[in-house]
């Protein structure tokens, strides 16, 4: 790659920046605005949820309104090109779903096993169960676009794919650091699925597996009782933490948990041997 090519790469990251801020920002201002007028007289408990929900879509149209600006004048390329091309992509996403289903249940199955949860009922209420559904659903758009789609697409122009996977997953790390109950632990899963979420993509381009799998990780979380990252949303599994300890991850959930820690290592290690050893017979999908 020619050094200016490189140069360029680096400047679109650091030019999006501003825009990003204001725009993701207007479009956030908006939606409180909205959401404000939406939940008038309502409680407390169902108005943050909706809240949430109105949040997410409007970050999610101010992030794609920032990326599709940015491919089309800036990188002058189709904005599907983050990623998004779905052809033949159906499996991609269904293996990405089915981790997030299994990487939960099994750290809930273990925590109740190791009595460090208490089971306390279970609720399940239909328009909450959609709002969550939709809030994860934005989010791992929107996070996925930017930060995989984007961020580590030009690092991958500039530097060597690794060095720009570990930067991307900084980066990551660094835009959650202010999540609320973060703890050292929790930094550290930040980073680890930021490598996750990254691998698959430095092989294939491609942000279906990446977004099915970052969506399946916290909309399962969610519903089995855990915080994600941080913040607490609609469980359908209600439960009480007997001690709040680096095992069970504590107010941060499952993501401040050690057993999360083991989980992010085994899926980067087992991913990283399917890609070295099929990588270069099925560039164009993930799992064939």
């Amino acid at each position: 790659m020619k050094q200016s090519d490189k140069r360029n790469s680096w400047k679109r990251i650091t030019t999006l920046i501003i825009p990003y801020i204001f725009i993701v920002g207007l479009f956030k201002y908006v939606g409180t605005a909205v959401s404000e007028a939406y939940i008038d007289n309502k409680v407390i408990a169902a108005a943050s949820t909706e809240q949430q929900l109105i949040s997410s879509i409007f970050t999610l149209l101010g992030t794609f309104l920032v990326l599709f600006l940015f491919m089309k004048y800036i990188d002058k390329e189709p904005f599907l090109n983050l990623g998004f091309q779905y052809k033949n992509k159906g499996k991609d996403i269904f293996i990405g779903l089915l981790i997030g289903i299994l990487i939960m249940g099994f750290g809930y199955v273990i925590l109740v096993s190791f009595n460090q949860i208490k089971f306390i009922s279970i609720t399940f209420f239909y328009s909450d169960f959609l709002i969550v559904f939709v809030i994860f659903l934005s989010v791992a758009f929107s996070e996925e676009a930017l930060f995989r789609g984007y961020i580590l697409r030009n690092l991958m122009n500039s530097m060597n794919k690794n060095m720009a996977l570990l930067l991307s997953a900084i980066i990551f790390t660094t835009m959650h650091a202010l999540n609320q109950n973060i703890t050292f632990i929790g930094l550290v899963n930040l980073f680890l699925a930021g490598i996750l979420l990254g691998l698959p993509y430095i092989y294939t381009k491609n942000l279906w597996f990446p977004i099915s799998l970052h969506f399946s990780w916290n909309f399962f979380q969610s519903l089995l009782g855990f915080n994600v990252s941080g913040k607490n949303s609609y469980s359908i599994v209600n439960f009480d933490l007997v001690e709040k300890n680096n095992f069970n991850g504590g107010d941060f959930g499952f993501e401040g948990s050690v057993l999360s820690v083991l989980s992010l290592t085994v899926l980067i290690i087992l991913t990283m041997y399917y890609f070295n050893r099929y990588g270069n017979e099925n560039k164009k999908t993930i799992f064939n």
